[in-house]
């Protein structure tokens, strides 16, 4: 079985976290006995299962690139009227 990131596995609710470790559970069980038939069909499972923590972890990154864009147009406005002020003292 594979398990997902642990990016992945902090943005679960306790729902999907409980739904994930009994998926696993049942899967890592069911490879011992060698149903490999059996744990792709769990696999899916919870590759469906982790989607909405995925778009959770997608949506969390595009947020920071926004606050980083934002920051670095602040930043240069503020060096540009810095800069400004600066030529007219000279």
């Amino acid at each position: 079985m594979r398990h997902c990131s642990v990016q992945v596995r902090g943005l679960l609710t306790r729902e999907e976290l409980e739904r994930y470790n009994a998926l696993m559970e049942a899967g890592s069980y069911l490879e011992s006995q060698s149903r490999y038939d059996l744990a792709y069909t769990i696999q899916r499972e919870v590759d469906l299962l982790i989607l909405p923590a995925i778009e959770r972890l997608k949506e969390k990154s595009r947020q920071r690139d926004r606050e980083t864009e934002a920051y670095l147009r602040e930043r240069d406005a503020a060096l540009t009227i810095s800069g400004e002020d600066e030529d007219e003292d000279e």
